[in-house]
C-alpha cells in the first residue's frame, strides 16, 4: 500500500491542503487504486515555506491545487508502477 501524507498544519491549509486532498481522492477514485493508494492527513512535515507540502516514499514534495492532479499521475501512479516491477 502505498501511503500519500498531506500537511494540514497552518501554512499547507491556508495554500490549499484540503483541496489537494479532494483532488487526490478523486485521482484515487478515477484511476481505480482505492486498494494501493492510502490518503493520510499529517501535521507539520517541516516544509513549510513550500506548502503544500506531500509526502510519498519519505520524500518531501511541495504540490499546489493547481498541479495536483499532474502530480498524482507523476509520481503516485509511477511509484505503482514501480512497485510492480
Amino acid at each position: 500500500m502505498t501511503e500519500l501524507k498531506i500537511c494540514v498544519g497552518s501554512a499547507c491549509h491556508l495554500k490549499g491542503s484540503t483541496e489537494v486532498i479532494d483532488i487526490f481522492k478523486k485521482c484515487v477514485d478515477s484511476r481505480n487504486v482505492s486498494d494501493k493508494v492510502e490518503i493520510k492527513g499529517a501535521f507539520c512535515l517541516g516544509h513549510c515555506t513550500e506548502a503544500v507540502s506531500v509526502c510519498l516514499n519519505d520524500k518531501i514534495y511541495s504540490v499546489a491545487p493547481e498541479n495536483a492532479e499532474t502530480f498524482f499521475d507523476k509520481h503516485v501512479m509511477n511509484s505503482l508502477c514501480e512497485e510492480l516491477l
